[in-house]
């Protein structure tokens, strides 16, 4: 038995999959710690597991924050530059004391800090990637926050994708002064770069997202493990769903579902109220999952209605289609679900994930500042009626269906364990 940290950040697209490994590993006789936001605290503890805060601090209900770091073009460079670099020495700190003694240190990506632990506590790391575009790879078409036009561009091949990366690097390095500042405070080299060039464990990386999405590249890091989508279905906190919601389902046509995930429903705009408008034009039923911190959306009737949660895993299977924001856990259970996306990104790796399902030829995109009862209508009138959307999310369905993302993941953390 060992004892390992486990140390997501993020949404719940980004700590489900921890969850998943977190219940698996502890299957296996392992015990488990998982460090992260304080607003977990309550769902982390109900599972029974030992939870510790991780700085820094968001307030889940503080919508300016939430539209600060998922605006479209400025987002990413938000969230990096003003929360996590300047607050590195308060995550260190609480990751190291929490590391003291233990095994295996996994934490999320965006987790900056954990690198400079495990150094200073010659411990054994493992480092994670959600989705495709954090393996930044010349090979893939990624497309970057910021540059949504590169979706066009795939077709360029290694020598455009890998200019296009070399200056993102570049520009991401201008960000990483108060970072080097922190390591030269705790004695390490302030040559190192955590978001690009040396975000990876020596030991392992996992890349916990299925072959459909994104397939293994031979400038990915070595070594690197693909395990397909580590998923958890809150079957003990979240995985009820609303008794009105049932009987909705159960009652008449299949409808389209319309939701933003976890973080950019925390600023909607007038998403869900074109939604309802859309699937009127349509004459679509249609659910809407606004959020447990919005009020419902305006304009509901008989045909249109709103829920503020319903688990992803049991209502995606029973939609036409869904209406969602891209992320990559919204994604994979919309790709698992095996029904088409309208995909309207905000930032981060949204975009990427959008262009690479108008890939698969499982979903159309549409840009934030162009969506409107009108052009969602549109789009959705393309994806129901051409029988080809459908029959490829069938078969990406039956890809992920055969994968066990979360089975290979844990053996290859226990394959570290032995070595």
């Amino acid at each position: 038995m060992a004892k390992i940290v486990l140390a997501p950040y993020g949404s719940l697209g980004d700590i489900h999959p921890f969850l998943a490994l977190a219940l698996e590993l502890r299957e296996r006789g392992h015990e488990i710690v998982i460090c992260t936001l304080e607003p977990y605290r309550e769902k982390i503890t109900m599972l029974g597991f030992e939870f510790h805060p991780l700085r820094p601090e968001f307030d889940p209900e503080d919508k300016e924050i939430a539209k600060a770091v998922m605006d479209t073009k400025t987002g990413t460079e938000t969230l990096l530059t003003e929360y996590m670099l300047p607050s590195i020495s308060d995550m260190y700190e609480d990751l190291f004391e929490v590391c003291e003694g233990v095994d295996l240190l996994i934490p999320g990506e965006i987790v900056y800090a954990a690198q400079s632990v495990a150094e200073k506590l010659d411990l054994r790391w493992i480092s994670t990637a959600l989705a495709p575009l954090s393996m930044f790879s010349a090979y893939d078409g990624n497309v970057y926050p910021n540059a949504e036009w590169l979706r066009h561009f795939n077709f360029l091949g290694r020598p455009f994708h890998g200019t296009v990366f070399w200056i993102m690097s570049r520009v991401i390095g201008r960000w990483l002064k108060p970072y080097r500042k922190f390591r030269r405070e705790i004695g390490l080299s302030d040559d190192h770069d955590p978001i690009v060039k040396d975000k990876h464990s020596p030991h392992l990386n996992l890349a916990m997202f299925s072959r459909a999405l994104g397939r293994t590249r031979p400038d990915w890091h070595s070594p690197t493990l693909q395990t397909g989508f580590c998923f958890y279905d809150g079957q003990k906190d979240l995985g009820v769903m609303p008794t009105d919601l049932e009987t909705f389902l159960d009652r008449g046509e299949t409808p389209i579902v319309f939701t933003l995930g976890s973080a950019a429903v925390m600023d909607p705009r007038d998403f869900f109220d074109e939604s309802i408008k859309a699937a009127k034009i349509l004459n679509r039923r249609a659910v809407m999952l606004y959020g447990i911190f919005n009020e419902p959306p305006i304009g509901l009737d008989d045909d249109r209605v709103a829920f503020d949660y319903a688990p992803y895993s049991k209502i995606f299977p029973r939609a036409a289609c869904v209406v969602h924001q891209g992320g990559v856990g919204t994604t994979a259970q919309v790709l698992r679900a095996g029904v088409p996306h309208l995909i309207m990104p905000f930032s981060h790796d949204q975009p990427d994930n959008a262009a690479r399902c108008e890939r698969l030829g499982v979903a159309i995109t549409i840009a934030r500042d162009r969506y409107s009862a009108g052009s969602a209508a549109k789009e959705l009138r393309k994806l129901l009626s051409d029988k080809s959307y459908e029959a490829k999310a069938r078969e990406v369905k039956g890809i992920i269906a055969a994968e066990n993302g979360t089975k290979i993941a844990c053996d290859a953390i226990e394959d570290v364990l032995r070595k």
